[in-house]
């Protein structure tokens, strides 16, 4: 039982529709459109959207879409069959309305399709029954029954039949000896052969006597050869011997020669802070964009030397005609033609795309399905005269790349603040994440970056589990405030950090730090949350309960550049997490995402379209540094020309 059956152009004009229920349909096509055919996200054709499962199918070539929705409970094998054969009714139906007269003919056309929709629905529907299973043989009705009890019984003169491959082989190993004797009793007398046989057995007794000897002589020698364990020599660190009566407490001083020094030099050195002091107040306002070259700009310079060479003597130029008119006919080779594409035209270059992207640490899923989304965008599209399929491919792989990097919502943390200010309420935004991705180190430069923009910020320790987190936190509030003293902001102390000490209630400290902020009227509160492998199911409850608990205004997953499959498994699971564990019917998702160490990567930039693939959700900031200024936005023209580069 179909719920509806819809055919529309993607520019928004309804050509013809089924409702087989009463009710609107609007909402999950709606939804279907923004979430799957806007998004890119077309490698696979259905869409789950509440209680409804919708399929849909694409015709590139005039610019349709086809429909079709049914409740999520039911098994219609039938759909998939019914979808193609009412695309390809329509088409042949209307192609001349269609191609004529264009978007005046979808406007001022009449498309009566209902009779012909109501056959192609009936025989789908008797061609997807279940069909009865096939009655088994009785004994009589077998081969084995017309065999005689005679035509079992194996005769002394006949040779067995074998059937297996095993008793096969093994009758040749039989024949290979036996044709070996015969040859050598036709070359020699019956007595010479036995003499030889028994030469030979005794050759080879002592042949294999000598063999043992040997192999024991040789172990011997190497046994002997084996050198005598020398007296090692010690390593490590010497112990100290103490003379009697010592005084010299110089000495003993090591805190010069050594890395680890006392913990106000190590945590707040004069020369960085005299850095970021020259640097602070670069930061006011959004985050500047990462940077990186776009390979637009190789393209270009790889054409400058072709141009430069076209000035070449003519002599130079008669030379080279056969190689370039060579070059111009293989050229041509690639060229479509004005001709629809189809999928064994794109299969090749797409593979090609696939493993480029898995290079550029793309998960290979991932990448799988955006080149699926490109075939099925692509397909049936007619191509102009002098355009490839390699190019024309790439393009369309880059538009669904920026279209997956743009947001869905566009993230303005300033905005929020603001509007949280207006509301006389704190500003919640929760990190999470695995261990080790440096969600302190980042929460340390959001909170410098809000300072700049004149906000104080109360830190919420709730990583009561690590040890050194909260001194860590300490650290950064410590330097934070030296940046940014009370003087300089009318004596109000623009960073804090409320604590509780280890071993506590995570969701507790940060209901109290919340309450503590609303009533000292702090603009900003950063909740700094205990690493945990998505695998870890206590870690990931206390998680959900935390968030799901005091409902903050931001959550942002924190993930490094540097993760390629495990991006996918993280962020799936911790969605997952927070879902199945929290008490609401509609749960608090990761909103966000902070890519750190996107220094490190060079090009290798695909952990970015992993992550906002699998979350739909924005990158909010990237870190690119060790410093309080290394904190970025996203910049997606320059990923994608980064991800695009050979």
């Amino acid at each position: 039982m179909l719920d509806f059956f819809t055919i529309f152009s993607k520019g928004g004009i309804v050509l013809w529709c089924f409702q087989g229920v009463r009710g609107s349909f609007n909402g999950p096509v709606n939804a279907l459109l923004r979430s799957v055919i806007l998004q890119e996200r077309g490698g696979n054709n259905c869409y789950n959207h509440d209680s409804l499962t919708l399929k849909y199918k694409l015709d590139n070539q005039f610019e349709l879409v086809f429909v079709v929705g049914y409740q999520k409970i039911l098994t219609l094998t039938y759909v998939d069959k019914l979808i193609d054969d009412v695309h390809k009714e329509f088409r042949d139906k209307y192609r001349n309305q269609i191609q004529q007269n264009g978007t005046l003919g979808l406007l001022n056309g009449s498309f009566d399709f209902q009779d012909d929709f109501d056959f192609l629905l009936r025989a789908a529907e008797e061609s997807g029954k279940t069909r009865a299973p096939a009655a088994m043989k009785t004994f009589k009705q077998s081969e084995k029954s017309k065999k005689t009890v005679k035509s079992m019984i194996e005769k002394p003169g006949e040779k067995p039949k074998e059937n297996n491959k095993k008793n096969k082989s093994s009758k040749k190993e039989n024949i290979a000896p036996e044709a070996i004797t015969s040859n050598k009793v036709k070359i020699s007398s019956p007595a010479a052969a036995v003499e030889k046989e028994e030469i030979s057995a005794e050759e080879a007794m002592q042949r294999k006597r000598e063999e043992f000897f040997k192999k024991r002589m040789k172990t011997g020698e190497k046994a002997s050869k084996s050198p005598k364990p020398e007296t090692q020599k010690e390593k490590g660190k010497q112990p100290r011997v103490w003379e009697l009566g010592a005084s010299n407490t110089k000495e003993l001083d090591y805190s010069k020669s050594t890395t680890n020094g006392s913990a106000e030099e190590v945590a707040a050195p004069d020369d960085d802070l005299e850095a970021l002091r020259i640097r602070s107040g670069l930061m006011s306002g959004n985050p500047p964009d990462v940077e990186y070259e776009s390979s637009s700009e190789e393209e270009e310079e790889q054409d400058v030397p072709s141009v430069q060479n076209s000035a070449a003597p003519s002599a130079a130029k008669s030379s080279t005609k056969k190689s370039s008119f060579g070059g111009m006919f293989g050229m041509l080779k690639g060229l479509v033609g004005a001709k629809s594409l189809t999928l064994d035209d794109m299969d090749p270059v797409l593979e090609k795309m696939k493993d480029h992207l898995i290079a550029k640490n793309v998960a290979a899923d991932i990448a799988l399905q955006l080149c699926e989304s490109v075939a099925k965008r692509l397909e049936g599209k007619v191509m102009g005269t002098f355009s490839t399929v390699t190019s024309a491919v790439k393009q369309a792989l880059q538009e669904s790349l920026v279209q997956i990097l743009q947001p869905k919502r566009r993230v303005d943390v300033l905005r929020d603040v603001m509007e949280s200010q207006r509301m006389r309420r704190p500003y919640v935004i929760t990190f999470c994440g695995v261990n080790g991705v440096g969600k302190s180190t980042n929460l340390a430069k959001i909170s410098f970056w809000l300072i700049e923009n004149g906000y104080n910020v109360l830190i919420a320790a709730c990583d009561t589990f690590r040890a050194g987190a909260v001194e860590q936190l300490r650290t950064h509030t410590r330097r934070l405030n030296s940046l940014h003293p009370p003087e300089k902001h009318k004596g109000r102390t623009m960073v804090q950090l409320y604590e509780k000490g280890y071993g506590k209630d995570a969701a507790g400290i940060a209901m109290e730090a919340i309450a503590y902020a609303r009533n000292q009227a702090f603009d900003v509160v950063l909740v700094d949350t205990a690493g945990r492998m998505q695998d870890n199911a206590p870690l990931m409850t206390a998680l959900a309960k935390l968030i799901a608990v005091n409902m903050p205004d931001l959550v942002l997953f924190v993930g490094e550049a540097l993760v390629g499959n495990e991006a996918v498994d993280q962020l799936v699971k911790f969605n997952k997490a927070l879902a199945d564990h929290s008490m609401s019917e509609k749960p608090r998702l990761i909103d966000g995402i902070v890519l750190t160490k996107f220094d490190t990567i060079d090009d290798k930039v695909g952990a970015a379209i992993s992550m906002t693939y699998i979350t739909g959700q924005p990158i909010v900031f990237v870190g690119t540094g060790q410093t309080y200024c290394d904190l970025r936005s996203l910049n997606v023209k320059a990923v994608v020309g980064a991800l695009m580069k050979a």
